[in-house]
C-alpha cells in the first residue's frame, strides 16, 4: 500500500468542540471560513508532524466529492450511506447476542459494580469512537483500521501489516462466534438431531450465502431488520425470566435464586476479568468504524449514528442484564443466558428471534474483511466498482476462505463466554484503547506540538493524562487480560464443562 499523503496546508480546525454545538458542517457552507481558524483555547496551530494532520471541512468535503465523483461511472458505488443508514449498521453491530453474556458477567462482578462498569466502558468507548471519527475526518482516503494503524505509528509498513493481520483475526473470531452460537440454536430446536460440526458448517454456507452483496448500503437494510429482532429476543428473553416459577435447573436444595450486590467473597481474578472482558467485548466495537465511515455520503454526520447507539446500548444491556440476572440468581446462571430459562417454550421462542443476528452479524464482519482484502487485490481496476466475472468470483472466493476459517476456529473454542474474552483481550487491547490513546496524542501533537499538554493548560493536561490512562488500560487487557481468557478456556477443558474439538457432541442450551 502506497504511505499516507499529507495534506499540504495543514490548517486549525479543533476537533474538541462541545458536539451540542456541533452544526452540520456540510449543510453550512458559511461557516466553513470561521471553522478554519477557531480554536477553543485560543491557541494557535502548528504544522502537522508524521503524516497526522489537521484539516479543514472544505478540504474533506472536496475530498469526499472527488472519491464519490470517481465512482459515478461505476457500476457498484460505495459511498451511498447516509447517517441513519451507518446507524442501523452500528446498531445490528452492537444489539447483538453478546447483551446475553451480560447477566453472566454481573453474576460475577455483582449487580452494583456490573452495573458501574456498563455505563462507565460505553461512555469511554463513545470517547473513542468520536476519536476514531475526528481521525478519519482528517484524512479521507483512510478506507479501514489498518490504513490508521499506518498512520498512527510513523507511516510503518510493518504497523500497517500487524494492524492487518490483528484486523483479519478479529473478524474472523466474531464470525466463528456466530458458527458456535448458530450450532447451539440448531441443536437447541432439534435436540441434537445432527452432528454439531454439521450444524456449524451449515451456519457458515449460510453466512457466505448473506455475505455476497458488495456494500454496506445494500447491508443496512439487513441490519435494521437484525437489530430489530434482536431487541424483541433479549427483551423477550428478561420478561420470560421474570414470569416463571423457576429458572432451568432449579432444585429446593440449591434454592431461590441468589443476587449479589458485590461479588462473592473469594470471587477469582480468572473468573472476575473473564466477566469484566465479557462486557468490555459487546461494547468494543470501533475496529469497524473507519470502514463504515468510508462509505458514507457525509462522514462529518457520523457522531450521531454513535451517539444514538450508545445510548440504546447502555439502556438495552443495563435492564436486560440486571432483570435477567435478578430473576436467574447465581446458581443457575448459563451464559448466554437463554440456557438460563426454564420453561423449554420460552426458551426457543426467545431464541427463535435472535436468528437474524446470529446470521448477519457475522455477515457484516466477513464483509467488513472481504472488502479490505478486495479492495487491495483490484484497487485502480474495473473489476473492483463492475459487475464482473472476475470480481465476483474473487468476492465469493475470498468470502468462502474467511468462512472456512471461521469454522474451523469455532470447532477449536467450542465454547460462548470463552470466546468472547479472548476476543476481547487480544484485538480489544488495540482497536478499543491502545490505538485511540495514541490517536489522540497524535491529532494533538499536529496541532499544538510534542508539548500540547503544557500550551493547552488544563484541558491538555487532562485530555493527555486520560488518553495514556486508556493506553495502559489497553496493556492490561493485552496481558492479564489474555492470561485470564486462556486459563478460562484451560478450565473449561479441564473440567469437562464443553465438548472436544470438532465434536458431535450436542452444545444445545
Amino acid at each position: 500500500m502506497p504511505g499516507p499523503n499529507e495534506s499540504p496546508n495543514p490548517v486549525s480546525w479543533d476537533h474538541d468542540r462541545d458536539l451540542d454545538n456541533s452544526p452540520e458542517l456540510s449543510d453550512k457552507p458559511e461557516q466553513d471560513a470561521k471553522l478554519k481558524d477557531f480554536d477553543i483555547e485560543g491557541q494557535g496551530r502548528r504544522g502537522s508532524q508524521h503524516h497526522v494532520t489537521a484539516i479543514d471541512s472544505s478540504s474533506t468535503t472536496e475530498s469526499i466529492g472527488r472519491q464519490i465523483e470517481l465512482e459515478s461511472d461505476n457500476t457498484i458505488k460505495y459511498r451511498t450511506c447516509s447517517w441513519q443508514k451507518t446507524a442501523a449498521l452500528l446498531f445490528s453491530e452492537y444489539i447483538c447476542l453478546a447483551i446475553m453474556s451480560f447477566p453472566w458477567s454481573y453474576s460475577i462482578l455483582g449487580l452494583v459494580p456490573g452495573l458501574i462498569l456498563t455505563v462507565v466502558i460505553a461512555g469511554i468507548v463513545l470517547y473513542t469512537s468520536l476519536i476514531t471519527w475526528r481521525f478519519c475526518l482528517r484524512h479521507p482516503e483512510v478506507r479501514d483500521v489498518c490504513d490508521i494503524g499506518q498512520y498512527l505509528f510513523w507511516d510503518s509498513k510493518i504497523a500497517w501489516w500487524a494492524t492487518a493481520v490483528m484486523f483479519l483475526l478479529n473478524n474472523t473470531f466474531i464470525q466463528g462466534l456466530h458458527c458456535v452460537v448458530g450450532a447451539e440454536y440448531l441443536n437447541t430446536m432439534s435436540n441434537g438431531a445432527v452432528c454439531t460440526v454439521v450444524f456449524s458448517f451449515i451456519v457458515a454456507i449460510i453466512s457466505w450465502i448473506f455475505s455476497l452483496p458488495r456494500t454496506f448500503s445494500t447491508l443496512s437494510k439487513v441490519a435494521t431488520l437484525s437489530a430489530f429482532f434482536t431487541f424483541i429476543s433479549v427483551v423477550l428473553a428478561a420478561t420470560f425470566a421474570a414470569v416463571e416459577d423457576h429458572p432451568a435447573g432449579y432444585t429446593p436444595a440449591l434454592g431461590e435464586p441468589i443476587v449479589l450486590v458485590i461479588p462473592a467473597k473469594g470471587t477469582s481474578f480468572v473468573k472476575g476479568m473473564n466477566a469484566f472482558l465479557n462486557i468490555s467485548y459487546t461494547f468494543i466495537g470501533q475496529i469497524t468504524l473507519p470502514s463504515f465511515i468510508a462509505e458514507m455520503k457525509e462522514p462529518r454526520d457520523f457522531w450521531k449514528s454513535v451517539t444514538a447507539v450508545t445510548i440504546a446500548e447502555i439502556i438495552v444491556f443495563s435492564v436486560v442484564g440486571a432483570v435477567t440476572y435478578v430473576y436467574v440468581g447465581n446458581q443457575y446462571m448459563i451464559s448466554p443466558a437463554f440456557g438460563s430459562i426454564g420453561d423449554d417454550v420460552f426458551k426457543k421462542v426467545s431464541f427463535s428471534f435472535m436468528i437474524p443476528t446470529i446470521i448477519f452479524l457475522g455477515v457484516l464482519y466477513a464483509s467488513v474483511s472481504a472488502r479490505f482484502i478486495f479492495f487491495r487485490l483490484f484497487e485502480g481496476t474495473r473489476h473492483k466498482g463492475n459487475n464482473t466475472v472476475v470480481g465476483w468470483a474473487a468476492w465469493g472466493g475470498i468470502l468462502a476462505a474467511l468462512w472456512l476459517a471461521a469454522f474451523i476456529i469455532a470447532e477449536v473454542i467450542p465454547f460462548f463466554s470463552g470466546l468472547l474474552s479472548i476476543m476481547s483481550s487480544l484485538f480489544d487491547s488495540f482497536f478499543g484503547f491502545i490505538f485511540w490513546g495514541t490517536a489522540y496524542i497524535r491529532m494533538r501533537s499536529a496541532d499544538h506540538g510534542p508539548r500540547f499538554f503544557m500550551v493547552r493548560g488544563i484541558r491538555g493536561w487532562v485530555g493527555f493524562i486520560f488518553n495514556v490512562f486508556l493506553i495502559f488500560v489497553g496493556f492490561f487487557f493485552l496481558g492479564p487480560g489474555t492470561y485470564a481468557a486462556v486459563m478460562s478456556v484451560v478450565t473449561s477443558y479441564q473440567e469437562g464443562t464443553v465438548g472436544g474439538v470438532f465434536t458431535c457432541a450436542s452444545n444445545a442450551l
